[in-house]
């Protein structure tokens, strides 16, 4: 961020404290803000290296954010990014650091779902940063090999406006879903923690988490978090696939249940298939602030809540259901620490603290980061 006649300058690729030449890409005149690029580094931060990739960098895709510093900087920028955010919408000072996952190779070859856009020519690429142009690729370094090695940079799309490309666990090679005709087969996810293991059936373009470390690290927290017991009554929301409802129905056993919530129909269909070996999962298709309004409505209690919304967070009249429902504890899985932060404000409203606070690189080279939060009712 930078300031040019009083007005803030959003300057991609680059670092704080460098001395860069811009060229402003968005806004005028009368724009409060201003959008800009680095196009001359005329004083280089200590963290700042040649990108790996030939496509980073100013003009070019807009993939990746952070390929011009090492990784580890760009953990500590985010890491800031989340204090920051939980300062300045929670009012809390949170102690905590964004941990990096298991299953890339330094930062890169971990995104296991890529979706590439074609061009007039049938070429397939990414697109520049906040723009509908497509760079054509010859390698996508954030890739899971077998995307790459499937040939998909390489073939003439004609007549097609992307190519969905996914790297499971089943089938052994990547799957492509030309778009926009081709219907989309299922993969198979298989989930490993240390106290439970289970596999998912997921569609080619429906939801699962991109870095192959995610999903299980993120599970295990969870488990481990919310200690569930035989016998309790768990509420899912925004549940996907099911991940997290087949796990905790099994935790909380044939005398326990799982309600889970969903919107997406699609996403529903897996997550019922997912779970059918569990009967104690009940699965509602349906926005999630409409499924939840009547069980407060009917007095019925939820001894723990697990959501993973959307980016735009579960929002005030979500969080207030939730909280009347008195659950033991809430997990809160969140791609938007802004959102989080907002959220927990909501929550602090509603007599629930936060207990913990992880954070997770769950998309090395770019701005994007995970969290986790772990939320209790207040004594007071």
């Amino acid at each position: 961020m930078a300031r040019l006649d009083g007005r803030v300058v959003f300057v991609r690729h680059a670092l704080p404290g460098e001395r860069v030449g811009v060229v402003i890409t968005e806004g005028d005149e009368d724009s409060r803000f201003l959008r800009g690029d680095a196009v001359e580094v005329v004083g280089a931060s200590p963290h700042r290296i040649e990108p790996p990739c030939p496509y980073a960098g100013p003009g070019r895709c807009g993939g990746c954010d952070f390929q011009h510093t090492d990784l580890a900087y760009q953990r500590q920028l985010k890491t800031d990014v989340v204090r920051e955010q939980f300062r300045r919408l929670a009012g809390l000072e949170v102690d905590v650091e964004v941990e990096a996952l298991p299953g890339d190779a330094g930062g890169l070859r971990w995104r296991s779902r890529v979706e590439f856009a074609v061009d007039e020519y049938g070429r397939v690429g990414l697109r520049q940063h906040r723009s509908h142009a497509i760079i054509p690729l010859r390698d996508c370094l954030i890739a899971d090999k077998r995307i790459v090695d499937s040939g998909v940079l390489d073939t003439v799309w004609t007549g097609c406006t992307g190519v969905d490309a996914v790297a499971a666990d089943q089938p052994a090679d990547a799957v492509l879903v030309a778009l926009p005709n081709r219907r989309a087969p299922s993969v198979v996810q298989r989930v490993v923690t240390p106290g439970w293991t289970g596999e998912f059936r997921v569609g080619a373009r429906g939801f699962w988490q991109v870095h192959p470390g995610a999903a299980p690290a993120f599970l295990t927290h969870v488990l481990e978090s919310l200690s569930s017991q035989p016998g309790e009554r768990v509420l899912d929301l925004y549940a996907g696939a099911g991940l997290f409802a087949a796990a905790l129905a099994d935790a909380v056993g044939p005398s326990g249940s799982v309600l889970a919530v969903e919107g997406h129909r699609l996403a529903v269909v897996d997550g019922m298939r997912n779970t059918a070996s569990w009967p104690q999962v009940e699965w509602r298709h349906g926005r999630v602030d409409r499924v939840v309004r009547p069980l407060v409505s009917q007095e019925i209690r939820a001894d723990l809540v697990v959501l993973d919304p959307p980016r735009t967070g579960a929002g005030r009249d979500v969080i207030r259901d939730i909280a009347a429902l008195r659950p033991r504890r809430i997990a809160y899985v969140a791609c938007d620490p802004a959102a989080l932060a907002r959220d927990t404000a909501y929550l602090g409203s509603a007599r629930y603290r936060l207990e913990t606070l992880r954070a997770f690189d769950a998309f090395p080279m770019t701005h994007h980061v995970e969290c986790i939060a772990v939320f209790a009712p207040s004594s007071t």
